[in-house]
C-alpha cells in the first residue's frame, strides 16, 4: 500500500508533503459541500493510493477507527465517489476512487440537489393546493383574495425555478452539461 517504499527518505518526504497539501485541500473543499473534513481527507488519501484498499488498511494508515472508516467509506459509496471492487485472493472488501472528478461533481450535486428539489416541490405543491382552496373559500373577500393571489404567484415562481433546476440536474446526470461546458482534455 505504500508506494513510497524504496525511495530515499528525502524523496518520500517531499512527495508526501505535496500529497498532504492536496489531500488537505480536497478535505477542506468537500467540507464546503457538507462532507466532513475527515471524509474529504479519506477521499484524498484514496485518490493518491495506487490501487484498491481495505477498511483495515485505511484505518491503519489514517489512524482512525474501523467504524469511522466504515462510515466514511459508506458516505463516499453513496455519493458515487468510490467503488467497491473485487480483488483476487482476498475476502475483504476493497475500495477505490472513481478518478473522474467531473463525474464525481455531477453525481454529488445530482444526488443532493434532486433530494432538495423533491422535498421543496412537495412542500410547494401542498401549499399551492391549500392556497387555491382558500381562494375559492374567500372569493368574496377582496383583501384576502389579493393576499392569496400574491402568495400563489410567489409559489408558482418558485416551482418554475425548481423545474429549471431539475433540467440542470438532468443535464448533469446525462452528461449533456459537458456539451455546454466541455471537459478539458
Amino acid at each position: 500500500m505504500n508506494d513510497l517504499e524504496g525511495l530515499a527518505p528525502e524523496q518520500a518526504e517531499r512527495i508526501s508533503k505535496a500529497r498532504e497539501r492536496v489531500i488537505d485541500s480536497i478535505g477542506k473543499n468537500m467540507d464546503l459541500y457538507g462532507i466532513t473534513l475527515s471524509i474529504g481527507h479519506l477521499y484524498g488519501y484514496m485518490y493518491f493510493n495506487q490501487g484498491p484498499v481495505t477498511l483495515d488498511e485505511l484505518s491503519r494508515t489514517m489512524g482512525m477507527s474501523k467504524t469511522s472508516m466504515s462510515t466514511g467509506v459508506r458516505t463516499l459509496l453513496d455519493l458515487k465517489m468510490i467503488d467497491k471492487v473485487w480483488g483476487k485472493g482476498t475476502r475483504k472488501d476493497l475500495f477505490e476512487v472513481v478518478p473522474d472528478w467531473h463525474q464525481n461533481f455531477s453525481d454529488y450535486f445530482s444526488i443532493k440537489w434532486r433530494k432538495a428539489v423533491e422535498g421543496n416541490m412537495t412542500a410547494l405543491g401542498k401549499s399551492l393546493h391549500e392556497i387555491q382552496l382558500m381562494k375559492s373559500e374567500y372569493a368574496d373577500e377582496p383583501a384576502m383574495e389579493q393576499l392569496l393571489r400574491t402568495d400563489e404567484v410567489k409559489i408558482e415562481e418558485a416551482i418554475k425555478y425548481y423545474r429549471w433546476l431539475l433540467k440542470l440536474i438532468e443535464a448533469l446526470e446525462t452528461g449533456k452539461i459537458f456539451e455546454l461546458i466541455p471537459k478539458e482534455s
